[in-house]
This record gives structure tokens, C-alpha cells and sequence, in this order.
């Protein structure tokens, strides 16, 4: 699967259903990979590291990664940047995980 770049480069813009849980785990990654950001979630969603990577491909953990980001601008724009993602196609992944 090829993900597009920032600017939509070579896929649509949406977040189709197949790709929303990739992305989300991605993000999750990506969130995971810095000690302070992963404390935070962790705090703010409840969970225990155990339970997140239990449950990781869950759509729930997917679309309460994706909101943890959509809740806070400059992760939201620095994930999206470590992911050579729009930070449009994130909250599209959310929306999707959430159908």
C-alpha cells in the first residue's frame, strides 16, 4: 500500500476504511517513540502500556490515538510531518475508524 505524501501525492485525500487502523498505528508508533508524549496519552486515555499493546489494532485505541493528536495542534502537525502525511488525512483516519 503507498501512502501519499503531505501534499496527497499518489492516493486520494480521504482516508479510505483499509487505511484508517494503518495509519492509526503508525500514529501510535510515532506517539509510543517519545517517553513525555506517551505518559501523556497514557494519563489521558487510562490505559496501561499493557492494555494499549494488547488492544493496539483495536479500532477504539486507533481512534482514541488519532483524537489524542486532534486534540492537540503541534502533535497533530508533528506526527503528520513524521508520517509524510496531511494532518487532514489523520482526523480522516479517525472518522473512518469510527464508522
Amino acid at each position: 500500500m503507498r501512502f501519499p505524501d503531505k501534499n496527497g501525492n499518489g492516493a486520494s485525500s480521504a482516508a479510505t476504511q483499509e487505511e484508517a487502523p494503518i495509519i492509526a498505528l503508525r500514529a501510535l508508533a510515532w506517539i509510543m517513540g517519545d517517553e513525555d508524549r506517551a505518559h501523556r496519552m497514557l494519563a489521558l486515555t487510562g490505559l496501561d502500556a499493557g492494555q494499549l499493546r494488547d488492544r493496539a489494532a483495536d479500532p477504539e485505541i486507533g481512534m482514541a490515538t488519532l483524537d489524542f493528536l486532534g486534540a492537540h495542534e503541534p502533535d497533530l502537525i508533528a506526527c503528520a510531518e513524521a508520517l509524510d502525511l496531511p494532518p487532514e488525512r489523520l482526523m480522516q483516519a479517525a472518522q473512518e475508524l469510527g464508522r
